[in-house]
């Protein structure tokens, strides 16, 4: 191997020389790997208890997903308070509520309505971990790396998908669904300990306020702050937007792939976890392309990814079959990460650090706090369309947001026209008001 392919490697990993940020890889790929087990497992439990009902699928995932509405409270906790040990707190409590939904379907006593309560119990645990973790990065290995550390955590968290997903559909085949979420409270302790065994002292936190410079009353005042520096920046606004866009329309594969693999193509839970594992062996290869990213990504980016994604997801609602499926669902996968961490990025490398944990709550509940009205929607749309519908029209509608943003931002960076500008100048100064009719200006 010649010395750039060395050099490209060590850079691709740069981020894992730091301890703490290697500490916590670890913590999360272990953990991650048992939340994507609970996924799968969560899913084909629920179908088997309803008969295959979509309105119930749809319904744990807009349950999962609404306490995300509390992602800006989380984002705010995660600016004002001591993120590592806000973690350690938050993976604490997810850990108790896998256990509890274990022990429930081991003995038997599990009913729907339970399921419904522990996915809205973890939707409050997310809506304080997902924005707290997204800002422990930069925390952990400082902004020149925070591109790279992005990049390997959608590796990390896209190699969980490829095991979980896999392991998970194998496990229930084997023992049932009670052990597979057993196995997944006990995961919950990688991060624990990863978090207890980090150094305090190196991680890289804001200073309380600006050199020389008195306290920001914005760091005091709350959350109206935070997504007031956020909507009001010309240059975050359109990616936000394009996010809520495919966040609805596009990202709701927890409804629609259950419902294609169980009633279009007539197959198990191992095919499930299969169609999963597809998507994140696509994401990790868009992880590690992403890797060596060091600079902001520019906006086109951000929606060439979005039209490329939209595409693929078009073509996977027309998959004849389940071979089809996994390619294009293994292309789906590296378009849907490629743009997440395109806009995380952008996003992130273009926030003040004292409103990060606000700026990404707000980034987190755009993601995936519209989710409960893309669930909703899809759900309706399957029930009268079919499964494939979900796919097909949330590409397509995926593509025309892309498209409209696209159109948006070329207008906003379009500048004057010179003779317009020189016209409304001379105008007034030439033309005397009765040769133009006696119109006034």
């Amino acid at each position: 191997m010649n010395s750039s392919a060395l050099s490209k490697i060590s850079s691709t990993f740069e981020s894992l020389t730091i301890r703490n940020f290697r500490l916590f890889t670890i913590g999360q790929v272990v953990s991650a790997a048992g939340t994507w087990m609970m996924v799968v497992a969560q899913d084909w439990l629920v179908l088997s208890m309803t008969a295959d009902s979509a309105a119930a699928l749809s319904t744990v995932t807009a349950l999962q997903f609404a306490p995300l509405l509390l992602t800006l409270y989380g984002g705010l906790l995660a600016d004002r308070y001591d993120k590592r040990r806000l973690l350690l707190l938050v993976n604490l409590a997810a850990a108790v509520l896998a256990l509890l939904a274990a022990v429930l379907v081991l003995t038997g006593a599990v009913a729907l309505w339970h399921i419904y309560l522990v996915a809205l119990a973890l939707g409050c645990v997310n809506a304080v971990e997902i924005p707290t973790r997204m800002s422990f990065v930069s925390e952990m290995v400082g902004p020149e790396l925070l591109p790279n550390a992005s990049a390997l955590s959608g590796a990390y968290f896209n190699l969980a998908r490829i095991v979980g997903p896999a392991g998970a559909g194998l496990l229930i085949s084997l023992f049932g669904i009670g052990p597979v979420m057993l196995l997944n409270a006990v995961t919950f302790l990688g991060t624990i300990v990863a978090l207890g065994k980090m150094r305090p002292g190196e991680l890289r936190r804001p200073p309380p306020a600006p050199a020389g410079g008195a306290p920001r009353p914005a760091r005091a005042s709350g959350i109206r702050d935070g997504v007031r520096h956020a909507v009001g920046r010309g240059d975050l606004l359109p990616v936000f937007v394009l996010v809520a866009a495919l966040s609805v329309f596009g990202f709701n594969f927890h409804l629609t792939l259950p419902l294609i693999a169980k009633t279009v193509f007539h197959t198990d839970a191992a095919t499930f976890g299969l169609f999963a594992s597809a998507m994140a062996v696509g994401s990790l290869a868009a992880a590690f392309a992403t890797a060596g990213r060091r600079t902001r990504p520019s906006e086109r980016t951000v929606i060439a990814a979005a039209l490329v994604f939209g595409v693929v997801e078009t073509a996977v609602g027309l998959a004849p079959n389940v071979a089809w499926s996994m390619a294009l669902l293994a292309l789906t996968g590296f378009t849907t990460l490629y743009f997440a961490q395109a806009a995380n990025h952008r996003i992130q490398l273009g926030t003040d650090p004292y409103f990060r944990g606000r700026v990404m709550a707000l980034y987190t509940l755009i993601l995936q706090g519209s989710t409960p009205l893309g669930a909703v929607l899809v759900g309706a749309l399957t029930a009268r369309l079919g499964p494939r519908s979900g796919l097909w029209a949330g590409g397509l509608a995926s593509f025309a947001a892309a498209l409209v943003t696209l159109l948006w931002v070329r207008i906003r960076l379009t500048p004057p026209r010179p003779d317009r500008q020189e016209t409304r100048k001379t105008i007034p100064e030439c033309v005397p008001p009765a040769t133009e009719g006696g119109r006034g200006h």
